[in-house]
């Protein structure tokens, strides 16, 4: 069988020469560079299934190298080494596409860890098995993203409403990665009793509390070699915040009552269906925390804004909820359909999938009618039609004032809140009022 080929970019012999003993010990044979020019040559004349490249190089930076090998080659996961602490770097490359990093002086076990990951990787064939519903081209991009997302080992921030299938998409990007074959653990911040979280996270030795009969281990290490799935970060109580934030940062976890640090090797999502950015300018959540999780962001869209996939996931969830009740599977008469398309579902899918439940339970027939469904009647068409009569009424043309002064000056902060307050003469809680009058609290920002 072939071995795998590395390829090594740094212009110190020494630690070209660590590298390349500890990935020969692995079986993966090396082939090495002093400067990115010497890298461009060996690229084009090999195929490589991992690339480890320093970031201070005598003709350039390892980013080049990273938008080099995206472009060119972007199966081929390439790392980058950066100098100790200086996670600016580090999240720099994972947001140009790197895999992931090492901090000088390098680990050479959790250099081990990250090159397995790695060939992984590049060998492994994709097994999906939870999808996406839909054929919208906003839908698309959702999934293209996640692909792409897949390949890569950095920290995701997936955000969206409440039901519009946030670990849905967690799971997608779990799947499709090199730690498939590991656990994806999911955590629900909100659920677990705050003084309780840290045992759950890091685990506990026997008699560190009262009650710990036994040692335990710690969600962290249950993930090992897989993914942790924050849901609700937002929840997360600022104590907890610094202890999560140091796990990630080194890789590290003590146990309650113990004095040892115990090495993991996991991927971190996190989600929430809250503005984390102005949790952050209020002080409930930390910056520090933020900026790490919050590495790359994929958002994903709320069912208003991709209604022509409902009949798709109506068809989708009728034969699912048939196929847990070992029934038959029913059908929407065009009028219940049409019903649905023109609703906005602020519980999005979730709450669509409650919506059918309970209808099955209710009809009597196979067919759904609109009665069946219960919804609550939309004053969608009635409020754009009193918006058009009244489009020249005086609060109508002050509202229009309100809502271009403060666009203009968010988007003169890049949409910082507390700054864009002060430039207005306003406090932060009055402009968050004004946000949400215009409808302005849930447009993406760009930050």
């Amino acid at each position: 069988m072939k071995k795998p080929l590395a390829l090594i970019i740094d212009d110190e012999p020494d630690i070209r020469e660590l590298l390349e003993i500890t990935l020969t010990r692995m079986g993966v044979d090396c082939l090495s560079a002093e400067n990115i020019q010497q890298a461009y040559s060996l690229l084009k004349n090999n195929k490589f299934d991992i690339c480890l490249t320093d970031m201070r190089l005598p003709d350039g930076n390892g980013l080049e190298l990273v938008s080099y090998i995206q472009t060119n080659t972007p199966q081929l996961p390439v790392a980058v080494i950066t100098a100790h602490g200086n996670m600016e770097s580090a999240i720099q490359a994972l947001k140009s596409g790197a895999f992931d990093f090492l901090s000088k002086p390098v680990d050479l076990e959790v250099l081990r860890s990250l090159v397995r990951t790695a060939i992984k990787l590049k060998k492994s064939e994709t097994k999906l098995v939870h999808k996406l519903i839909g054929n919208t081209s906003i839908i698309d991009t959702t999934r293209k993203t996640i692909s792409k997302l897949a390949r890569s080992q950095a920290p995701v921030y997936i955000s969206g409403e409440t039901g519009t299938g946030k670990e849905l998409v967690a799971r997608m990007i779990h799947e499709q990665g090199a730690r498939s074959a590991g656990e994806f653990v999911p955590v629900n911040c909100g659920a677990i009793p705050t003084e309780l979280m840290e045992s759950e996270l890091f685990g506990h030795v026997k008699g560190s509390f009262t009650g710990a009969v036994s040692d335990k281990q710690g969600l962290f290490q249950i993930a090992e070699g897989g993914t942790l799935f924050f849901d609700e970060i937002a929840e997360l109580p600022l104590h907890m915040q610094v202890k999560l934030l140091r796990a990630i940062q080194e890789k590290t976890v003590r146990p309650v009552g113990s004095t040892n640090e115990l090495p993991v090797d996991v991927r971190v999502l996190s989600a929430t269906h809250q503005d984390l950015s102005a949790l952050v300018e209020e002080g409930k959540f930390r910056q520090d925390l933020f900026y790490r999780i919050n590495v790359i962001e994929i958002h994903v869209p709320a069912l208003r804004e991709r209604s022509e996939d409902i009949p798709l996931l109506v068809e989708h969830i009728l034969v699912q909820i048939a196929g847990k009740a070992g029934t038959s599977t029913s059908s929407l008469s065009r009028e219940a359909l049409s019903k649905l398309i023109s609703y906005a579902f602020p519980g999005n899918i979730r709450e669509l999938e409650n919506i059918l439940e309970r209808a099955l339970a209710l009809i009597e027939g196979d067919v759904i009618v609109p009665e069946d469904l219960h919804l609550k009647e939309l004053a969608m068409k009635q409020e754009q039609a009193g918006a058009e009569t009244n489009s020249n009424s005086l609060e109508h043309q002050l509202n229009g004032v309100e809502r271009k002064a403060i666009l203009d000056v968010l988007e003169q902060t890049r949409w910082n809140r507390t700054a864009a307050a002060k430039i207005l003469g306003l406090s932060l809680r009055a402009l968050r009022y004004r946000l949400q009058k215009l409808g302005l609290d849930k447009k993406q920002k760009n930050l």
